[in-house]
C-alpha cells in the first residue's frame, strides 16, 4: 500500500504509523458520565468495513500527522491531508457512503 503525503508525496506504508480512527473526540472529563464515557473512549472501537478516516503519522519522513480516507475492504485511499489542516482533505468524500 502507498499513502500519499501532503508534504513529501507518495510513499511507502512502511513509513508511516497507524494511529487509528480520526473521528475519534476525547470525551469532557467535567461531563456527569465522563468515568463511563473514558471506558467507552480507552476500550470500545468499531471495526469498519468500507469507508473509513484514519490518523496515520510519517514517522520516517516529514513527521506529519495525516488524515486519510480509505476504503478499509480494497485499501483503496480516496483522498489524505495534514490533519493541523482540520482533517477535511480535498476531494473529501464525505458523502460518499459509509457502508
Amino acid at each position: 500500500m502507498r499513502i500519499n503525503c501532503p508534504c513529501c508525496g507518495e510513499r511507502s506504508l512502511d513509513e508511516f504509523v497507524y494511529y487509528g480512527d480520526a473521528d475519534l473526540r476525547r470525551p469532557d472529563p467535567q461531563d456527569e458520565e465522563a468515568g463511563a464515557k473514558f471506558i467507552a473512549y480507552v476500550y470500545e472501537r468499531t471495526n469498519p468495513s468500507g469507508f473509513h478516516r484514519e490518523l496515520w503519522y510519517h514517522g520516517l519522513g516529514c513527521r506529519t500527522w495525516i488524515v486519510a480516507e480509505r476504503d478499509t475492504r480494497t485499501h483503496e485511499i480516496y483522498a489524505t491531508c495534514r490533519a493541523v489542516d482540520g482533517g477535511a482533505p480535498e476531494g473529501a468524500a464525505a458523502d460518499r457512503e459509509r457502508s
